[in-house]
């Protein structure tokens, strides 16, 4: 994940295009014909994949993110003085660039 705020708004925009194909079929049940019945079939088919594979997605980025929080925490664990350095150093570079702009 090498861009979190992408990602998200892909998942996002994947979510909407789910419900909206869901909608749209939903819209066309009343017609009829065999053409039709075989292209909503495969439709609905190609939408219970891909919220499928949605739901896969956001399991396996939820699994990475829960892994990497607890590497994170057992690091800090490990090493409070380096990880309070770091906060430290961090904190004074965000103040020296927020009183800039000002």
């Amino acid at each position: 994940m090498s861009n979190p705020i992408s990602t998200d708004k892909l998942l996002q925009d994947l979510h909407s295009v789910v419900r909206e194909a869901e909608s749209l079929l939903k819209a066309t049940a009343g017609h009829a014909g065999d053409k039709v019945d075989e292209v909503r079939a495969r439709a609905e088919q190609t939408v219970r994949e891909a919220r499928s594979r949605l739901d896969e997605v956001e399991q396996h980025t939820l699994r990475r993110v829960r892994d990497a929080a607890t590497e994170a925490e057992g690091y800090v664990r490990d090493n409070p003085w380096q990880a309070l350095g770091v906060a430290a150093g961090v904190g004074l570079l965000l103040g020296l660039l927020l009183g800039r702009r000002s």
